[in-house]
């Protein structure tokens, strides 16, 4: 995946990180320690946030501060608190995006999940003057919003921070080569993101023994 950024995010300190993952065939993949692992890491979760209160964990968090500015709820603190204070399952079906959905519970760190096979060329980061169009992850039509962090490829827009993936490119259930996408905004650093990287890459290797691995940050 060949991923290039604009220079006003290196002004601004923002940093993206990326996980280019190769899946085995699915017949080779650990359903059963990955069921383990989650199980553990959720308990984890719950005992860490058993005395859970929104201010500490959310009220100066950065992607908190970013979604305030588009007038939205910060997307992996309703999944938090779906899990914690109502009591709905961790959400299950493609254990790729299972893996997702954990590394985002475990750290708060908001992740993308991308097809690298059904993207056209190069991918470009960027801010937008204005509001742009682009199909949605459940084929109703999107937007990024000025100012929003949006990526696009060689064909049309496949991500908003804010509005999230796209149709062409988001995970399809054949998908195999993906792009795990670590979002950066003001506030969040190189480190944390690295961090978050590795766990992630954990994740991954317990589901699926023999996958392929390597990241980077840019930034």
């Amino acid at each position: 995946m060949k991923v290039k950024t604009h220079p006003s995010f290196d002004e601004k300190g923002v940093y993206f990180g990326f996980v280019d993952a190769v899946f085995p065939e699915r017949e080779s993949w650990d359903l059963k320690s990955f069921e383990i692992l989650k199980d553990r890491e959720l308990a984890a979760l719950r005992e860490e946030m058993k005395d859970y209160d929104r201010a500490a964990v959310f009220g100066d968090h950065p992607y908190n501060r970013y979604f305030k500015k588009y007038k939205k709820t910060y997307p992996v603190r309703q999944q938090l608190e779906s899990l914690l204070l109502k009591g709905r399952p961790f959400p299950e079906g493609n254990p790729i995006n299972e893996v997702t959905f954990l590394t985002e519970l475990r750290t708060r760190m908001l992740l993308g999940t991308h097809d690298i096979d059904r993207m056209k060329g190069e991918v470009e980061l960027f801010c937008p003057d204005e509001k742009i169009d682009f199909p949605g992850i459940r084929g109703e039509t999107a937007h990024c919003y000025p100012g929003d962090v949006t990526g696009r490829d060689e064909e049309d827009i496949i991500l908003s921070l804010v509005a999230g993936a796209d149709f062409r490119t988001c995970l399809h259930p054949d998908s195999s080569h993906i792009a795990f996408l670590f979002f950066g905004v003001p506030g969040v650093t190189r480190e944390e993101i690295e961090d978050v990287q590795v766990r992630l890459m954990h994740y991954a290797e317990v589901l699926a023994p023999g996958i392929k691995l390597m990241r980077s940050v840019i930034g």
